[in-house]
């Protein structure tokens, strides 16, 4: 697919993997990207794709320039689903120059043990292959440190490596102004909570490195190629690495027997009295916690709770609250409750959990000893209050 003035989309579709890097589900399989660049004087290829895709992929670059070589190869980022290819590129094209940063060039050598010659780039260098001239800027922790991009100043168009990628595979077009996107936006949000998330300040530096190019198409290695929707894309990067939370509430509870699922309902119910219309549930024991991460990333209001279990937390929310701390989020408003039967531990554990997470606890935490009673039905009312509360003083 020719995408600007001899620049072609060679990526490949997925739609066999059930889990990406062993994690995180794929329910609508996921996209390979890479890009080939035929000019006048040299054709450059644009990252690659895993290796289990070799043969598509070969077969898609030579429908495309036949028997004439590829003089560079370019290499944004270094994971194996975007470097899987590197070695048999090299041997079908054992010419061909690899173009990477220092840093890149310890991980081609530790993955795969490729030799031969190099381009070794910095901030701001470039390589121009006649017509299109192509500049490079370092963006490392946007996810690995060896993170860079490619910019084709002749065409305007970002090869950003997995910044502003998402989850899902591409049906029939590649250019979202060609498809329906609709599937890909809370694509790219759980794809950013969960591979992206905790790596805000770097992906804030990216996006101001970038500010100022003058971008009209975005080449990521997952999902759509963006042109339409380039602000959007863009916008929703800025919000999710400034942690910025939406009005509304995400509650997270683990519940073995009903009963703590109980409180949950009663604190989702009062929240909606109180005019709070953004309430997402999630049992934490049915849903995948890549998606309950992508709507705590979503929503500002967060309350958890979750039965005792072992002296301990539940286990499954013992999951996921050590994935929100690992993702180092901010900005968010934390309340919680638990639940147990013979000697109470989840509530002194949530506490422990939200003075570690640094989020702003709102109300008072309520503790259930085996079923809800009177009083625990009012203090759960009190408990969503005291959220909605605190939202809706941030309305403007």
């Amino acid at each position: 697919m020719e995408l600007k003035e001899k620049v072609y989309y060679v990526g490949v579709n997925d739609r066999t993997k059930a889990l990406f890097e062993n994690l995180w589900p794929l329910p609508y399989g996921v996209s390979y990207n890479s890009y080939l660049i035929v000019d006048d004087e040299m054709v450059a290829l644009i990252d690659t794709v895993d290796v289990a895709f070799f043969e598509v992929y070969l077969k898609k670059i030579r429908s495309i320039i036949g028997d004439r070589k590829i003089n560079y190869l370019i290499i944004n980022h270094m994971e194996p689903d975007h470097s899987g290819s590197i070695a048999l590129i090299k041997q079908y094209y054992p010419e061909i120059v690899l173009v990477g940063n220092k840093k890149t060039f310890e991980m081609v050598e530790g993955y795969y043990g490729v030799t031969g010659e190099r381009y070794v780039v910095g901030e701001g260098d470039f390589l121009n292959l006649g017509r299109h001239n192509l500049r490079f800027y370092l963006i490392p922790m946007v996810h690995w440190p060896e993170t860079m991009v490619t910019f084709d100043e002749t065409c305007g168009i970002l090869f950003s490596g997995d910044a502003f990628g998402c989850f899902g595979a591409l049906n029939g077009g590649c250019v979202d102004k060609l498809i329906n996107t609709d599937i890909y936006w809370n694509e790219m949000r759980r794809y950013y909570a969960n591979i992206v998330g905790k790596f805000g300040n770097p992906v804030q530096k990216a996006l101001q490195k970038c500010s100022g190019l003058p971008i009209k198409m975005i080449c990521s290695t997952h999902g759509p190629v963006w042109e339409a929707e380039i602000p959007r894309v863009i916008d929703m990067y800025d919000k999710l690495s400034r942690y910025e939370g939406e009005e509304g509430v995400v509650i997270a509870f683990g519940s073995m027997y009903g009963n703590t699922e109980e409180l949950a309902e009663v604190i989702a119910e009062e929240l909606s009295l109180q005019g709070i219309r953004n309430i997402v549930m999630h049992n934490v024991s049915h849903t995948h916690h890549s998606y309950i991460l992508a709507d705590i990333f979503r929503y500002k209001g967060l309350i958890v709770g979750c039965t005792t279990y072992n002296m301990n937390l539940y286990p499954e929310m013992e999951s996921l609250l050590s994935k929100v701390a690992a993702r180092d989020m901010k900005h968010r408003i934390m309340g919680y409750f638990g639940s147990y039967t013979w000697a109470s531990a989840a509530v002194k554990k949530l506490a422990e959990y939200a003075e570690k997470l640094k989020f702003e606890v709102v109300g008072n935490p309520v503790e259930m000893k085996q079923s809800m009673k009177a009083d625990n039905y009012l203090q759960a009312k009190e408990l969503a209050g005291a959220m909605a509360a605190r939202l809706k003083s941030e309305r403007k």
